[in-house]
């Protein structure tokens, strides 16, 4: 490896080049995703640079006090192999140190994880479909904006390791997207957000308190876009109704990676996540 590489913090309008390359691995990210994902950590995202040239990324966001997520760990093809990759990597476990961090592994990459001491806890399976249909009359059905806003930060706190309410309230209110809760006696029962990828939409996250709700939302996050568009859905495999309620709408498996964790697994009701937020944040 040659001594001109350097490793630093990104700069906001240099996360689109993750974004990008990201886009270029297949990974289809969302349309708006490089400034929302800033707003989760400005310090959280590392470019490797040779000669002055960006080669690689990663990103290690931190969440509160007490966890950690790695993702957009890209190194461009040319460059693999030649240690480029690993001192990125080792500057974001030094940015991320005392801290549970989880990550999506894809299926070639699990091993490399394993020996930097991530264990599985389970598949995340990524379901392709089509949008469509039309929204299903439930009382409950509100659309997320101004104090129902801070109430799906408030409910999306049990489903997550440590505080992200910052990153929560951009992704909620973020342009080419749709957000809608469910109420049951008077407080949320369930959420979910769609946004506009590169190809189709992707809904994410997908909470609810039983698999009814999480339909509910499904149904009504979906509808008003042409059945002509691709949907996707990243379900936590271990969550049978998440699988069940994919497959019941014709979505077929395209994707999957492991979710890893180094450090304690954290305790979060896996059985009521239908659709994961982001494989790059958690």
């Amino acid at each position: 490896m040659q001594d001109n590489y350097t490793v630093r913090t990104m700069r906001a309008d240099e996360v689109p080049l993750a974004v990008q390359w990201a886009a270029q691995e297949g990974w289809n990210p969302g349309l708006d995703d490089a400034g929302l994902f800033f707003k989760a950590d400005p310090q959280g995202f590392l470019v490797g640079l040779l000669d002055g040239e960006p080669i690689a990324t990663i990103s290690a966001v931190k969440y509160g006090k007490t966890f950690g997520f790695v993702g957009f760990y890209i190194v461009q093809s040319e460059y693999r192999g030649k240690g480029y990759g690993l001192r990125l990597w080792d500057a974001a476990m030094q940015a991320l140190a005392g801290r549970v961090v989880g990550l999506d592994g894809v299926v070639a990459q699990q091993g490399n994880y394993r020996k930097s001491g991530f264990e599985p806890a389970y598949r995340n399976v990524r379901y392709e479909g089509r949008c469509g249909g039309v929204a299903p009359e439930h009382s409950g059905l509100v659309d997320i904006s101004g104090q129902s806003l801070e109430s799906a930060v408030a409910y999306d706190r049990q489903f997550f390791p440590d505080d992200r309410a910052q990153f929560l309230r951009a992704w909620l209110s973020q342009p080419r997207a749709k957000a809608f809760g469910i109420l049951a006696e008077g407080r949320l029962a369930g959420y979910g957000v769609i946004r506009q990828c590169r190809s189709g939409y992707k809904i994410g996250p997908l909470f609810a308190d039983n698999d009814d709700y999480a339909e509910v939302l499904f149904q009504a996050l979906r509808s008003g876009y042409s059945a002509e568009v691709p949907l996707y859905l990243d379900v936590p495999e271990v969550n049978s109704q998440a699988v069940s309620l994919a497959q019941g709408h014709d979505m077929s498996v395209v994707f999957e990676t492991a979710r890893m964790y180094a450090g304690q697994v954290p305790d979060i009701p896996v059985d009521r996540i239908f659709g994961v937020t982001s494989f790059e944040l958690g």
